[in-house]
């Protein structure tokens, strides 16, 4: 009897064929090696020694290593190998969410349209909430259902990670000092670049793409401030930038966020590029009159920190929007063009509302348990009241030099202002420094030596409740001399009011498809230009006179 055990014994500790150990898994291999040592002890008094061996160097219990030991003098290595479930590889979700998640991918990564799997989740739960169901894909299953997708799309794509991630970061200026980022606003970064949308005017005009400059803190990655406008980089649309991040925030009607946007002062350094918006003589007055330190970037490589925020926003908005944009989508320029819907103001508004309550809600990724907003508030050292909003605009607003009229008033961009006090400076010279993104408000200045003094706002009349982009008023400008109208106030105002009124009836009566034959009669019943000029471009009616009172002034001088 003993015998015939050793046999088999010594039949099964023979080593395993080549095509047999490829079949095996690295862990199934080594389970054979120890248990096939373990055998060739069998019956000798050494066994209970290298059997203790054994379940050390399989991590086992010595329990475990004789289950497996009888597994395989039973099966053979079909004893040591896992067993695998008769439904592995079949999903479990049902077939509808699955359905849903690979069509919420496929529209949202449509085009030049861009969708992450993060937001196919977040697409998954607004959805469940709308059916009222709590049972829905948790976000790793959806991850685990894109993943052979996205893993074909990165096959064709190799995509680059810009960015920085770790416990301390150190940034070398291009003079060779190293600045260890310690705290919340003590190292600003600063970039522009265009966004990847087209905006139009009021009118449905295409305007082209807008440039989106940025200010991000480099401890907490928050986005600070930003600037959204047609003009191309420069030091002056710089200044806008680092005035939106440093003053609280304010919010236009209409897209207030649920959230504060609470990041705001003046750093210790501003970390830009060497480029010449960046190094004027205007932001050095800036950096002077506020305490800031400019520091240049040693490698353009270096400034990962202010450009991963462009690939997000473009990712996660820009590429949700009418009128996105891409450089391969050439090809699809022309549709592209003509899906843009947005204006300029519209398009801001929709960004500070994804900053506020989206970007600066996320986790940061390098800790994983705070999020950008929550380690921007406890990286504070201390926050400093901000500067008077007044020395702001003398430093970073726009400004173009008018002489004032007769009667207080002032002419720019085709609009007649007038302000309090500025009849006793009729004749004179002043600086108005304005926001382009809102021009119906001025700031009127008057130079005195080598600084300028501020006089008074001045608003445009008749548009005092009214918002008028600069680019917008340019816009209504060209439009108006086409029809060979005057360009006045009134007719400005009447402009944006006609234009309100034919797109909200336009939107509550249903569409109906007209014929080439109509289009022909419409064309040849047109009247001409001489025809269609108002009577009142004729013999323009005369204005009623409005006084326009400085609340802000009121309200310092009698405590209103």
């Amino acid at each position: 009897m003993t015998t015939i055990v050793a046999r088999e014994s010594s039949e099964k500790s023979e080593p395993l064929a080549l095509p047999q150990l490829e079949a095996l898994s690295s862990e199934e291999r080594r389970r054979v090696e120890v248990i096939q040592r373990l055998e060739s002890h069998r019956g000798h008094s050494t066994y209970r020694a290298v059997e203790t061996e054994a379940a050390a160097t399989l991590n086992l219990s010595v329990r475990n290593l004789k289950r497996l030991v009888r597994q395989y003098r039973d099966r053979g290595i079909e004893g040591l190998k896992r067993p695998v479930r008769c439904d592995e590889g079949q999903s479990k979700v049902d077939e509808s969410w699955h359905e849903f998640i690979l069509e919420t991918y496929r529209k949202g990564n449509r085009g030049t349209r861009q969708m992450s799997r993060a937001q196919v989740a977040k697409q998954v739960e607004s959805h469940a909430a709308e059916l009222g169901t709590a049972d829905y894909p948790s976000r790793r299953t959806v991850y685990r259902i894109l993943a052979p997708v996205i893993e074909q799309q990165e096959q064709k794509q190799k995509k680059r990670s810009i960015g920085w991630q770790g416990e301390q970061l150190y940034l070398t200026t291009k003079a060779g000092i190293e600045i260890a980022v310690e705290y919340s606003n003590q190292v600003w970064q600063c970039d522009h670049t265009p966004a990847d949308i087209f905006v139009v005017d009021s009118q449905g005009d295409l305007l082209g793409r807008p440039t989106l400059t940025t200010v991000i803190d480099t401890y907490s990655r928050c986005i600070m401030g930003i600037h959204l406008g047609m003009e191309r980089p420069s030091a002056a649309v710089t200044g806008l930038a680092l005035r939106h991040a440093i003053l609280p925030k304010q919010y236009q009607r209409g897209y207030e966020p649920q959230n504060l946007w609470e990041s705001y002062g003046v750093p210790q350094y501003l970390y830009t590029d060497a480029g010449s918006d960046f190094t004027s003589a205007h932001i050095d007055q800036v950096a002077s009159r506020l305490g800031i330190v400019l520091c240049l970037r040693r490698r353009p490589a270096e400034g990962g920190i202010v450009e991963r925020p462009f690939g997000t926003l473009n990712r996660e908005f820009f590429s949700t929007l009418p009128g996105y944009t891409t450089a391969e989508a050439k090809s699809h320029l022309k549709a592209i063009k003509a899906d843009a819907c947005l204006t300029l103001e519209q398009l801001e508004g929709l960004l500070i509302r994804y900053i506020v309550d989206n970007y600066n809600q996320q986790i940061d990724a390098r800790d994983r348990q705070q999020r950008r907003i929550d380690r921007w508030r406890s990286g504070q050292i201390a926050q400093g009241v901000p500067p008077a909003e007044r020395e702001l605009d003398l430093l970073l607003m726009r400004q173009n030099r008018r002489r004032v009229y007769q009667g207080g008033y002032l002419r720019f961009a085709n609009l007649i202002y007038r302000g309090e006090y500025l009849a006793g400076y009729a004749g004179a010279e002043v600086v108005l420094r304005y926001d382009p993104r809102d021009i119906t408000t001025v700031l009127v200045y008057q130079s005195q030596g080598a600084s300028d003094v501020f006089l008074t706002r001045a608003h445009a009349q008749n548009l005092e409740t009214e918002r008028l982009s600069f680019a917008e008023a340019k816009a209504i400008s060209r439009r108006l001399r086409e029809a060979r109208t005057e360009i006045t106030n009134q007719s400005i105002l009447t402009e944006i009011r006609d234009r309100v009124q034919f797109i909200d009836e336009l939107l509550s009566e249903p569409s109906q498809p007209r014929s080439a034959e109509s289009d022909d009669a419409t064309a040849t019943d047109l009247p001409s230009a001489e025809e269609t000029k108002p009577e009142s471009s004729k013999a323009p009616k005369p204005l009623p006179t409005i006084r326009v009172y400085d609340y802000e002034q009121l309200r310092q001088e009698h405590g209103l």
